[in-house]
């Protein structure tokens, strides 16, 4: 199969069930930046500190892929194969929350994001899992987006954020509050 159809080549892409949509609709921004976060996990993903996080993070992918099948799906085509988000998958973000925010001190400031590499890496995750979320609840308001991939989008930048304060922990890092220049 080749990579390249020419089909897109005067900037009208396809969704799934067929319908053809310039390639600046909203729809392909929210999963265009789907992928770009995807791919950023998998940055993340292959930070050395997070070899025992690896599969968990792999997990996440994988529902970043549904997320994005989700997303780029015309509307009122229910009939088209796709996997499912579930319930259980925000569940699973939230209890490695849980497990990771029991061992890490009390937040007391805001965070500046860095610290060290990889951390940073997370950080920028964390911003582009905002930025599909924005762009997920901007395209509800137009057409139907289902509950749960904002949910889990809303859930998985939280956990990028708690993430990234365990990596700094792992990493032996200090975490560099935000000092507000107050007159």
């Amino acid at each position: 199969m080749k990579i390249y159809t020419k089909t897109g080549d005067q900037g009208i892409t396809s969704l799934l069930g067929g319908k053809r949509v310039p390639k600046s609709d909203l729809r392909i921004d929210a999963y265009g930046t789907i992928d770009e976060l995807n791919s950023f996990i998998g940055l993340v993903r292959d930070q050395e500190v997070n070899a025992k996080r690896a599969d968990f993070l792999k997990e996440i992918q994988d529902r970043l892929f549904t997320i994005g099948a989700d997303l780029a799906t015309a509307p009122g085509k229910d009939k088209v194969k796709k996997p499912d988000l579930l319930p259980q998958d925000i569940e699973a973000l939230e209890q490695e929350m849980d497990r990771m925010e029991a061992e890490l001190p009390m937040l007391t400031a805001f965070i500046l994001p860095g610290g060290h590499p990889s951390v940073s890496f997370c950080h920028v995750a964390r911003t582009v899992c905002r930025r599909g979320e924005r762009l997920a609840v901007e395209l509800s308001s137009i057409e139907p987006v289902a509950e749960l991939v904002i949910q889990y989008l809303n859930r998985l930048s939280d956990y990028l954020f708690v993430l990234g304060r365990k990596m700094a922990q792992e990493l032996e890092v200090e975490e560099v509050t935000w000092a507000p220049r107050l007159r």
